[in-house]
């Protein structure tokens, strides 16, 4: 059940199967994304944005028909609109990707929206194509909803640590790839090329994701009991890993090769908000401090 604090309890292991059956459904419609709208810098064209009912495309074109696809996280259907008035919606339940891939894509032939994507999943170990996994096939409604309550803070702490940062910045947004919420912030400077390396991603999807100096952070539902919020610096300058962050249940993770806050110990913490933008400060003043970052104007008063 959904905590009144808006953080609620999300036991990865109790939904683990849900979660990773959603998540490629999400890669399915994230692809008709990625194809339907012109290529931005970092790949930003291809991610889902937190409505108030769950994750939504934003709006697409395809060969002269306007779209969009929402996840309802709340009613548990997918919805697909189109901007002449028509529409058509599928239930979120227990059912296999392959029949979530096929429904789908017959409702968008149905709308004339015939647009190809790439048949098999991206940055996960195992890539069996949509159209033949039946393996993944778990939907645990009220998961979900708590998924998304999560989502919808984390969204807001993000938006207003993202509103501080008078540099170049990238919207709060969600990676279908990686299944998580991210924001990141740029230094204005080049990056050397990304290694690679990403399973069942080619290595020139991440050079074009890491062609500038970052700090990122963000918030995915794994790595820890309950998920964890992380930040990273690319390229990592000397000293990151073991910063001081002065945050309480931070640490850097050498695995992942980011500093990471559980969930559980936002969620717990008496100060949930202040916790979470503690963290993702802290970190980003690191990345900053030690590699020198450009100075960025400071950003004028709001007024009404």
């Amino acid at each position: 059940m959904t905590h009144a604090n808006g953080w609620p309890a999300l036991v990865v292991a109790d939904w683990q199967d849900t979660r990773d059956t959603v998540h490629l459904w999400t890669q399915i419609v994230g692809k008709v994304k990625l194809a339907a709208t012109p290529t931005v810098n970092h790949w930003w064209n291809s991610v889902f944005y937190v409505d108030a009912r769950g994750l939504t495309t934003s709006l697409m074109r395809w060969q002269g028909t306007a779209f969009d696809v929402s996840f309802d996280f709340v009613e548990h259907v997918l919805r697909i609109r189109v901007t002449d008035g028509r529409s058509r919606t599928m239930a979120l339940q227990p059912r296999s990707v392959a029949d979530f891939h096929a429904e789908f894509r017959g409702h968008l032939d149905e709308l004339g929206i015939d647009v190809p994507i790439s048949p098999t999943p991206v940055e996960l170990q195992h890539a069996t194509p949509f159209a033949e996994d039946t393996e993944h096939a778990s939907y645990d409604a009220a998961a979900v909803t708590d998924f998304f309550t999560s989502l919808v803070s984390a969204d807001r702490v993000m938006t207003d640590y993202r509103a501080d940062f008078t540099g170049k910045s990238s919207p709060v947004h969600f990676f279908w790839g990686a299944f998580d919420l991210a924001v990141t912030r740029f230094s204005g400077r080049q990056a050397p090329p990304h290694p690679g390396g990403v399973p069942n991603c080619p290595d020139w999807v991440m050079t074009e994701a890491y062609n500038a100096e970052v700090a990122s952070a963000g918030y995915w539902p794994g790595g820890a009991e309950e998920g964890v919020f992380y930040a990273y610096a690319y390229p990592q300058p000397d000293g990151y890993d073991t910063a001081d962050l002065g945050v309480e249940g931070a640490s850097f993770d050498t695995g992942l090769g980011e500093f990471v806050l559980p969930y559980r110990t936002v969620r717990t913490s008496d100060d949930p908000d202040g916790l979470l933008r503690r963290f993702l400060d802290a970190t980003a003043a690191a990345a900053a401090d030690l590699a020198a970052w450009p100075e960025q104007p400071v950003r004028p008063p709001k007024h009404l």
